[in-house]
């Protein structure tokens, strides 16, 4: 029975225990450990209750001071919130009161100022305008820091003060006196590589700038910028002109009216092997022509021409030399002179299977000259017809939105009949001037051949 009772003593220690906090768990937990009998463990568990209800009483007490001073919080907040409230309905009766008067005193200016209202409006119009003018200008290469007054001007909505209008009036002057000069100055030009250098710069009014003897555009920021290819050498050299020239010299100098337009324009323009590269393969086939053509017409008209010297020169001597085709025609004459009873006829066959003889090497590669003038053409119409077929296709592909798509098969095109024209030409008038001069030569051996028939005919 007692143990039973002790149990039950245990049993209801321990579900008092979780309710009890840490402190009390703590002090239950010595109490199970350090009682002996159950006296002592239930006048452990008394005062751990009384424990308990101290600091339940202890925290109760803060809890309610603390909900106090939270309620004090609380209306001090909502107090604030209507102050800021009613000082909010105060403001904006205050902005809308401003905004009327503001719009009063607007229309009171407006009416005051009268003309000149139109005049400031066209003061700011022009600042702008020149501002624009001025940043883009050669000229702010050399004169810095032109264009923040004059934008400050542009963006101003009250009347304009005595020394900004002093000032645009200055920008403006300046401008037009530094458009008439050409001028040597230092400043600053950016590399191909975005570097920056230091060199001296010769500036021809707004139009034309160069640096280090090459020309140079306006890259905004008072700097210059270097050219990603110079315009053509006739522009490069008119520039050498103008810088090596000395003050108050008259020379031709190029200039730009665009401002970098024209030039830009230049620099896009493909130069002679890029237009060749546009021709492809075929264009360069007919360069190889033409180039083996020129070639062999000049050795053909070189050599009949001293051919033509040398028969010219022994008809006009009289000597026969077998070095020569009339010396070989005069050697079978007088071989078939010898036969004392040739006939005329005779003879007369002799000397043309002489001059036939001679013809090969006087026609030699003609045919070849005349060969290569019509293949020419046709090698143009060759590309021209690939071109196109090239054209085509990206029109099928990419459709005809951008131009530039389609300017390498037209380039093409055009490109190679131009090569094939220009290959043509000269070498149909080679072959014109190589063809003369054999028919002269010929022309002088069936002369001579003549009046060898006549002669002998006359002596027999």
């Amino acid at each position: 029975m007692v143990n039973m009772f002790c149990k039950s003593l245990l049993a209801l220690a321990l579900l008092i225990l979780p309710l009890g906090g840490s402190a009390f768990s703590q002090d239950a937990k010595s109490a199970s450990n350090d009682a002996v009998t159950l006296q002592q463990l239930l006048e452990q568990v008394r005062q751990g209750r009384v424990r308990d209800n101290g600091e339940f009483a202890a925290r109760e007490a803060e809890f309610r001071k603390t909900r106090n001073q939270q309620k004090t919080l609380l209306t001090r907040t909502q107090n604030a919130i209507k102050r800021e409230e009613a000082r909010s309905e105060r403001l904006e009766k205050t902005f809308a009161d401003n905004e009327i008067k503001l719009a009063e005193l607007e229309g009171l200016l407006n009416e005051r100022l009268g003309v000149y209202g139109e005049l400031f409006g066209i003061v700011r119009q022009v600042a702008g305008e020149t501002r624009g003018q001025i940043e883009e200008s050669f000229v702010s290469g050399e004169i810095k820091g032109r264009a923040a007054p004059l934008a400050e001007l542009a963006k101003t909505k009250g009347l304009p003060e005595m020394e900004q209008l002093e000032y645009l009036w200055f920008a403006l002057q300046q401008e037009m006196t530094a458009q008439g000069e050409v001028k040597r100055f230092t400043g600053e030009v950016v590399n191909l590589d975005g570097s920056v250098r230091e060199t001296e710069i010769l500036r021809v009014g707004p139009f034309t700038a160069l640096a280090d003897g090459q020309f140079v555009r306006y890259a905004g920021d008072n700097r210059y910028a270097d050219l990603g290819r110079q315009p053509p050498s006739r522009f490069g050299d008119a520039a050498n002109d103008v810088l090596d020239g000395e003050s108050g010299d008259l020379v031709a100098a190029p200039i730009d009216p665009s401002r970098g337009a024209i030039l830009n324009l230049f620099l896009e323009m493909p130069t002679l092997f890029e237009r060749i590269n546009q021709g492809g393969l075929v264009g360069y086939i007919i360069i190889i022509l033409g180039l083996f053509g020129v070639g062999l017409a000049i050795e053909r008209i070189t050599r009949l021409t001293l051919t033509a010297r040398s028969v010219r020169a022994q008809m006009n001597a009289g000597s026969a030399n077998g070095d020569t085709p009339l010396g070989r025609v005069w050697a079978a004459y007088h071989s078939a002179a010898r036969q004392k009873k040739l006939d005329v006829e005779t003879l007369e066959l002799k000397l043309d299977d002489a001059i036939l003889k001679e013809m090969p090497a006087l026609e030699r590669n003609l045919s070849l000259l005349k060969l290569l003038a019509g293949v020419a053409p046709l090698m143009g119409l060759l590309g021209t017809v690939t071109g196109m077929i090239l054209t085509f296709q990206a029109i099928t592909l990419f459709g005809t939105g951008d131009p530039k798509l389609m300017a390498g098969g037209i380039s093409q095109a055009l490109i190679t009949t131009v090569l094939g024209l220009i290959v043509a030409i000269p070498i149909l008038l080679l072959h014109a001037v190589a063809a003369t001069r054999s028919r002269e030569i010929v022309q002088i051996l069936e002369e001579q051949a003549a009046g060898l028939i006549a002669t002998h005919a006359e002596n027999k």
